[in-house]
């Protein structure tokens, strides 16, 4: 998993409140197992029309945002179903960190887990930072996980909350396997003398 520390990029506005995991990821592209390749298809039903074609007015389809690394999002992102596809098509997407009042619980974790920071903030906050990524592409945002800041491209700075272990993980790049493996030499020590206390199994 790619570590974060800090992103400063385009951020996209999407005010919408109660987007869930159907809405960033339809049901038919959940039968790969592949985490690449979703991107394409994130917001699906909103980007395109039933033949294909781009809807101009989605805010991902405007040039202004095509190149988005972070979302502004209304309140409860990511409610619905608990699919990691929606995690795995905003990576893929290129965005890195969702800025929401608040998140569905595992959305949330799953964010975590792909290398994705989610922030929660108070709505007031969340809506000057709406108002910044209106902006379009020439209002940078930057986000620094280490001080936990947020500052607009008018250099108004917010602070948010993150979990100490959360924030571990993301910031070494350590997903569950990364959290196993830093654990190697001690689970091979095991191995060696259980197969030596225990040859039979």
């Amino acid at each position: 998993m790619d570590k974060f520390d800090t992103l400063t990029g385009i951020a996209a506005p999407m005010p919408m409140i109660n987007i869930d995991t159907d809405m960033i990821i339809p049901k038919q592209f959940l039968k790969t197992i592949k985490r690449s390749g979703l991107g394409v298809n994130l917001f699906d039903e909103m980007r395109y029309d039933d033949d294909g074609a781009e809807i101009p007015t989605f805010v991902l389809n405007q040039d202004a945002y095509r190149d988005a690394e972070i979302l502004v999002a209304g309140d409860n992102f990511g409610c619905g179903s608990s699919r990691e596809h929606a995690p795995w098509a905003i990576k893929d997407f290129g965005i890195r960190c969702v800025i929401a009042p608040s998140f569905a619980d595992i959305f949330f974790n799953n964010c975590f887990k792909n290398g994705i920071l989610p922030i929660a903030l108070p709505q007031e906050q969340v809506d000057v930072l709406m108002k910044d990524a209106e902006k379009g592409s020439n209002a940078r945002m930057s986000i620094d996980l280490d001080a936990q800041t947020i500052t607009t491209s008018d250099g108004e700075v917010f602070t948010f909350d993150v979990d100490p272990f959360k924030k571990h993980c993301l910031m070494n790049g350590l997903d569950d396997i990364g959290l196993t493996m830093e654990k190697s030499a001690a689970i091979d020590s095991f191995e060696t003398a259980a197969s030596q206390a225990r040859p039979w199994v």
